[in-house]
């Protein structure tokens, strides 16, 4: 949906004692591999402008309270589409994917189907009782006649279907092969190297099945805003983001529900892990924003918090200055 974002944003770099937020370039955001980042500069004394923004150093403080009364850590990037203009807060953490990896997983599959693999979209995939995993509403209807990948990708990414989840990451060559498409977004970070539900086991000093706020932030902006996938695969991404039932305690809890707000949430009682990535639009006709925002408990045996996330989505678009 190329009709969005601009093409180029001129900055300068940041130098000491002031806080950079980092302004991609490119329509398609993050990996053209033509346009470097720019940076632009706001002084963490900046208070509110004439427009109503939160500036950087005051969400950052009201973030680190957030945390210190949830007793969780936040991890958070948001970018303008239309000005460029971004914020983050441990946005260059690792956090684990959990469930939010299944968007990315059905822009692999669109990929593959457009470039190389044509009709895979319709084809029918099977599974037995044994692959079944927990929270499967819609795979387990189907044992006996299965369903096609388009109703695979829709079922992981509308009710975070996890038999669908790995049904798809077996298009696309497994964990290893969303590694991969990763690499193919200019993603050096992001990486997947168990199925479901093996990845939500996570601990802080896991790397495996992790990601950054800032790198899948990235690579939501190319796959459902940029030039990372067809027009056409394009839309049908966003659609399944727009009528996703899991997230309305999180991103869309924070923002005036007028937003037109696509999502894929992600959770895990391991460390209490509550995530979400979202593409935003303030009015039809709004270029969007793109956001993510992933937490984990301090505690081991934590409860997932959404209303962490839901806050925190409210800070950051405040800090962009869309909210008074």
């Amino acid at each position: 949906m190329r009709k969005f974002g601009v093409r180029r944003f001129v900055g300068t770099t940041a130098g000491a004692g002031v806080l950079a937020v980092s302004v991609m370039a490119g329509v398609s955001g993050y990996g053209t591999g033509t346009a470097a980042a720019a940076t632009a500069v706001l002084t963490p004394s900046a208070r509110a402008d004439a427009a109503g923004n939160v500036s950087p150093a005051e969400a950052r403080r009201k973030l680190r309270e957030l945390e210190k009364a949830s007793d969780v850590r936040i991890g958070a990037y948001v970018v303008d589409t239309a000005t460029g203009k971004a914020f983050g807060y441990r946005s260059g953490e690792r956090f684990p994917l959990l469930s939010t990896f299944k968007a990315m997983a059905c822009a692999a599959v669109l990929k593959k189907a457009r470039t190389s693999d044509p009709g895979l979209m319709n084809r029918v995939v099977h599974w037995t009782k044994e692959e079944l995993k927990d929270n499967s509403p819609e795979t387990e209807k189907h044992v006996d006649d299965g369903m096609t990948v388009s109703e695979l990708c829709r079922a992981a990414i509308i009710y975070s279907d996890n038999t669908a989840g790995n049904m798809i990451l077996k298009q696309i060559g497994g964990p290893k092969g969303l590694t991969r498409y990763f690499r193919t977004l200019k993603d050096p970070v992001s990486r997947l190297d168990r199925w479901e539900t093996e990845l939500n086991l996570w601990s802080p000093k896991e790397r495996r099945d992790t990601t950054t706020p800032v790198s899948i932030a990235r690579d939501l902006r190319r796959v459902a805003v940029g030039s990372a996938l067809d027009d056409r695969d394009e839309a049908r991404l966003n659609a399944w983001l727009l009528a996703n039932t899991t997230g309305g305690e999180r991103i869309r809890a924070g923002l005036p529900k007028n937003w037109i707000i696509g999502d894929k949430t992600g959770s895990t009682g391991t460390y209490g892990g509550a995530n979400d990535i979202a593409v935003i639009r303030t009015s039809p006709s709004a270029a969007p924003l793109v956001m993510a925002i992933y937490t984990n408990a301090r505690a081991a045996q934590a409860t997932y918090n959404s209303k962490v996330v839901a806050d925190t989505a409210t800070i950051l678009a405040r800090t962009l200055g869309k909210l008074p």
